[in-house]
Order: C-alpha cells, then sequence, then structure tokens
C-alpha cells in the first residue's frame, strides 16, 4: 500500500507540471521541513481568508494565498486529545483504546508519525499541548508523542546542531476558553458584522462573546507571524511544508464535543514555497488523521499498515481547485467520553458520516445527555461553570424565554438515537429528519455505508469488542466535583459543588 502510494505521489507531482527528473534533482538528498500551527478549538469558517468579515488574520491569510485552503478538514472526533491522537497514529479513535478519551492516556504501541520521522533522521520537537490534555507518563512515554517539549522555535532550532531536517509542531491554547470578557470590542470589533450562526442566540450578549473568541484568533495570527518571521531567518523557509490547522470546533453550544460541523470541521491552509501551487481551494474531505501518512510521503518512509488514513499529497501538488480526487468524497467521525461530566464517568458515544450533501450521526446512548448531566452541561464550556461563559450562561439563565427554548434544547437536550441532516437545505444542521419517509432511503444507505467502514476498521461498538472508554481513567481529578463560580451560582441557583460519583 505504501509503494502504491508513493508512486501515485510522483505521478501527480508529474502531472503537476514538476517532472519526476526534475523532483529527484531537487528532492533527492533533501526532506522537506514540516511545521505545524495548531489553533485550538477553532471553526473552520473563522479566519479572514475563509470569509469571515469580521477576524483579522493577515498573517494566515497570506499563507493561504501562497498555498491551498481546504474547505472540507475535520478532526477525527470533536474533542483536544482524541484529535490530536488520530493525527498523531493516522487510525481512527475507536482503534486507539484509551486514547479515544480525553483526560486519558494514549498507549505508547502505536506507530507515531513524529516517532517514524525522528527514526528516520527528522530533528522532532513540540511547543504547547502536543498531545493531550492527558498523562503522557501513564501512556508509557518519557516524553509527549508530539516530540520533545520546547519553550520557543528559536530553542528548538538551536538545538538542531545536526542541521537536520525538521518536524515541529506548534500548538497554541488560543482560542481556548477562558476569554477575556469584553476584548473583542476592545480591540475596535464591530458587534454589527457579526455573522451569528442560527443555532446561537443573536444578541450583544452573544455578538460580544464571539469577538472575544476573534481576540483570541487575532493573537494566534500574530504568533503565526512571528513565529514565521524566525522561520524565514533561519534560511529554512523554502524547504519548509506549513500547516495551519485546529484540533476541533469551536467551544460554543453545539459546538465542541459535538458531531456536527460546528465540532468537527476545522480550518487547514497547506503551504510549500516554490512547491505547492497557490492561491488554490480544495473542497475534497481531508482528516486530521491524513496528516500522518502525508508527512510520511514526503519523507520518502513507508506507511504503516495500521494507519485507516490515507495521504492527500495528490491535493497538494495539482494546479487544480474544487473537487480533485473522486474517491475523496466522505469524511468518519466519532466520540466517546469528552469531559468528566455525567455521573459514574460516563460518555457520550456517537458516530458519524458525513458526504457533501448529508449528515448522519448514531447517537450510542441517548438516554444520557448530550451536553452532560444538568444542571452544569459540563461538555459545553465551560463544563464546570467555574469561568465566564457569556453565550451558555445566556442560554441557561434564559432557556424558558419562547424565542430562546428551541434553541437552548438544540444544545443541552436529549436527542433521538439517529439524525439526519439535508446540508443543501439545512447548513447549520438544526432540522432532524431521520425518519421522514422522503430521506428513508439515504437515511438507509448512510447507515449502512457507516456500519461497514467501522466493522472494517474494527470499532468495538460495531464488532462486539471490549468497551472500556467509559471506565478507563480520567487524570483530572478536580473534574471529579466540580465547584461552579459565584456569577452561576448566584444566577442559577446551583449548589457550591457537585459529585458524579455519589
Amino acid at each position: 500500500m505504501a509503494l502504491w502510494k508513493r508512486r501515485e505521489f510522483l505521478k501527480f507531482i508529474s502531472l503537476s507540471s514538476l517532472t519526476i527528473g526534475t523532483l529527484s534533482a531537487q528532492h533527492s538528498h533533501t526532506r522537506p521541513n514540516i511545521f505545524i500551527f495548531m489553533s485550538d478549538n477553532h471553526s473552520w469558517n473563522h479566519l479572514g481568508c475563509y470569509g469571515d468579515p469580521v477576524v483579522r488574520t493577515p498573517n494566515i491569510d497570506s499563507i493561504a494565498k501562497q498555498g491551498a485552503r481546504f474547505t472540507n478538514a475535520y478532526c477525527a472526533a470533536p474533542s483536544c486529545s482524541p484529535a490530536r491522537a488520530g493525527m498523531l497514529t493516522g487510525q481512527d479513535i475507536w482503534r486507539l483504546e484509551e486514547g479515544g478519551n480525553l483526560w486519558g492516556v494514549l498507549p505508547d504501541k502505536y506507530p507515531f508519525f513524529t516517532d517514524l520521522l525522528e527514526e528516520a533522521g527528522y530533528h522532532v520537537g513540540s511547543q504547547g499541548k502536543g498531545w493531550g490534555p492527558g498523562s503522557v507518563e501513564m501512556s508509557g512515554r518519557r516524553v509527549n508523542h508530539g516530540g520533545k517539549s520546547y519553550s520557543s522555535f528559536g530553542q528548538f532550532l538551536d538545538d538542531n546542531t545536526a542541521d537536520k531536517p525538521f518536524c515541529y509542531w506548534l500548538s497554541s491554547s488560543d482560542p481556548h476558553r477562558p476569554y477575556q470578557v469584553g476584548s473583542g470590542v476592545k480591540s475596535g470589533m464591530d458587534l454589527s458584522r457579526v455573522e451569528v450562526p442560527p443555532y446561537l442566540v443573536d444578541n450583544e450578549v452573544v455578538r460580544s462573546d464571539i469577538c472575544d473568541y476573534y481576540a483570541e484568533i487575532e493573537r494566534f495570527d500574530s504568533m503565526v507571524g512571528q513565529v514565521l518571521e524566525r522561520l524565514r531567518a533561519s534560511g529554512q523557509y523554502t524547504n519548509t511544508l506549513i500547516v495551519i490547522c485546529s484540533d476541533n470546533g469551536w467551544q460554543m453550544p453545539r459546538g465542541l464535543a459535538n458531531l456536527y460541523d460546528s465540532g468537527t470541521r476545522i480550518p487547514l491552509i497547506v503551504s510549500w514555497a516554490g512547491q505547492i501551487p497557490g492561491g488554490r481551494v480544495v473542497d475534497d474531505f481531508v482528516n486530521l488523521n491524513d496528516f500522518a501518512p502525508t508527512f510520511l510521503e514526503l519523507a520518502g518512509l513507508d506507511i504503516p499498515e495500521a494507519m485507516t488514513a490515507a495521504g492527500f499529497t495528490n491535493l497538494l501538488f495539482t494546479e487544480n481547485s474544487g473537487r480533485i480526487d473522486p474517491s475523496r468524497n466522505v469524511i468518519y467521525t466519532g466520540r466517546e467520553r469528552h469531559a468528566l461530566c455525567r455521573q459514574y464517568g460516563a460518555g457520550y458515544p456517537g458516530r458519524a458520516i458525513r458526504t457533501h450533501d448529508y449528515l448522519y450521526i448514531t447517537n450510542l446512548t441517548p438516554q444520557r445527555w448530550p451536553a452532560g448531566d444538568p444542571p452544569l452541561y459540563g461538555d459545553v464550556d465551560a463544563h464546570m461553570l467555574h469561568y465566564p461563559c457569556p453565550t451558555k450562561m445566556y442560554l441557561l439563565t434564559h432557556r424558558s424565554d419562547p424565542g430562546v427554548q428551541p434553541l437552548f434544547d438544540l444544545g443541552f437536550a436529549k436527542r433521538p438515537r439517529e439524525e439526519l441532516y439535508d446540508l443543501n437545505s439545512d447548513p447549520y444542521q438544526m432540522k432532524n429528519v431521520a425518519g421522514q419517509s422522503k430521506y428513508q432511503q439515504v437515511q438507509n444507505r448512510l447507515q449502512t455505508q457507516l456500519e461497514s467502514y467501522l466493522r472494517k476498521t474494527g470499532d468495538p461498538r460495531v464488532t462486539g469488542g471490549k468497551i472500556l472508554w467509559d471506565t478507563t481513567m480520567y487524570y483530572q481529578p478536580r473534574d471529579f466535583m466540580p465547584a461552579p463560580g459565584q456569577e452561576a451560582i448566584r444566577k442559577l441557583g446551583l449548589q457550591d459543588q457537585y459529585n458524579y460519583f455519589d
């Protein structure tokens, strides 16, 4: 499989006006550096180059002009740790045991692209979260799965005394909550220009909250610009593959920890000066999991058979835009336990299949609360209501208002086992058409296609294997007995503390 992929890579290079001879002359002894800029909880359409009218991201926008911008990029799971685990292993999260959970472990028995690159002579390092949150030590590793940790890119470069090709993963904490309330407006953002998705209340509270989120995206953009200047100064810019992405969707209700686009669809921009044709927009489906085989292909390495993902080098080196590879017409996502926010540590398992026209979701335990047990609804941040979360608080405090109740239910109420959304008429996935006779054939087809893929990739939820995600250890003990903040206690009449293991 790996040799076939390598041949296809070379074939597409030649079709993109680079001859095999040219490729050999330029790269016979030079492998590209790989630089991953990752934001944290950042939805796909909230960058200037994706058309957002408010957020200002000049540095990222300039990279998009130089390379390829992907409109259908997704994470494997709408949760930090499993999304990052899938990226590192090139595997679906249900194949990674405890690695499918937040605040767990990622066992050190899987082939990680970072380790494989390091074994092949790359200088590998990470800054920020890398894989996590979770216990690296209990995963059986000395260093983070993303590579040795560095405090800065400059320190990482200084440590590369052998002048090896490098792989560096810079994982920002922006725009993860908590946000500084009022920071967006203070920076000059115009509330009237904010585009509020219809699953949220459109008022000044929510618009200001979105602007605070934008302020952190702008800080991420500034960091990208500063680090790219350091990369240029190093003389390594023209031989560096630059990847800008997020780990999952934003933290608003119906976002993070949900299998809707608002939880799984991410920005993705890839550039390599002089190699990847610029100014292109690619509509094919790609997954964070696809990074692992792609990076290995570019480094000239074989791809482990365990990897269920596929490299997308063919999308990078063509001059085409739009839909390029007909086989990339579907994405599969899933989730297990996100925050510890249900009695006895239960999660909310689900699986989904997304095509250009439909999103089908199966909720495997519909009797549970999808947003976490009331009254904290901890799978919607702030998960303990312990820091400011204006949009969530507005929905909680106004849930009985006629205009708010339907939106509260979309974000917090229990859901049926099956959900189906017609994306041509319902792009925000608000009207569940599962069970309607008009869509029965589509529903059956997607359900069968999803189950077939889950069986093929060994999902124990389908094959009857051991289910461990509800009972495996959660390495953030403060969440066992959440203590809400004083504002939430006062406004919602909450207790000082809750216990999920009474």
